[in-house]
């Protein structure tokens, strides 16, 4: 093993003893998928488009946003300092795309951008990787329909984002048609987040994506 794998290794097995819990919630994406082709050309990422909403979500979810320390605390962070998971020949790493709710879609992209290629490079430093409490593990692009994501060592939550798939449904219209849903499940540490929290926080997500997602140009 490398040494990053080793390292990788040492971190899941800190968590097995995180007591954890999952909760899934299905998500229309059609608002989504519009917004991205408009400014997919212009740079944005479908991560970073994910990370702003997550973040903007999160001002009203603040437990969702902390971690459990030992001693019985909980640690509470005021910025939206969200790891994104990113596959790499060594193994995953998780960089850390900073304060996501307050800063604007088009620098998110490039900071997004720049970790990517840091992360390619094997070139991410520690204060890339540090100080988030809240975890998105994306494998829609596989084509994914559901998963479970471990979670990091020092998160409360990590969210699992699935493939969008076509499903015939009764359309607000009245009229039968296909739209498509993706699949997200969140695991947290249930020392801080109880799940009537966790299914508030993922009701409101699906809310903002479906209704309010041109919200993160502004």
């Amino acid at each position: 093993m490398t040494a990053m794998q080793k390292g990788i290794a040492k971190n899941m097995m800190a968590t097995l003893g995180v007591p954890v819990y999952s909760v899934s919630y299905e998500i229309n994406t059609t608002a989504f998928d519009a917004l991205y082709a408009k400014v997919k050309g212009k740079g944005v990422t479908t991560s970073s488009l994910l990370a702003k909403a997550v973040g903007h979500v999160l001002k009203d979810h603040q437990i969702l946003n902390a971690r459990y320390e030992e001693g019985d605390t909980h640690v509470y962070k005021k910025a939206a300092d969200i790891g994104v998971a990113v596959a790499t020949k060594g193994g995953l790493v998780t960089p850390v795309l900073r304060n996501c709710a307050e800063t604007d879609i088009y620098s998110l992209s490039r900071s997004w951008k720049e970790l990517v290629r840091k992360a390619v490079e094997k070139k991410l430093t520690g204060a890339d990787m540090s100080n988030a409490h809240f975890y998105i593990s994306n494998l829609g692009m596989f084509g994914v329909e559901h998963f479970n994501a471990i979670l990091p060592k020092n998160a409360g939550t990590i969210l699992a984002v699935s493939a969008s798939k076509p499903k015939v449904v009764l359309q607000k219209n009245g009229l039968i048609g296909v739209e498509k849903f993706m699949n997200v499940n969140a695991t947290c540490d249930h020392r801080v987040i109880q799940g009537a929290e966790l299914a508030g926080f993922l009701r409101d997500l699906a809310d903002f994506i479906e209704n309010n997602i041109d919200e993160v140009m502004y």
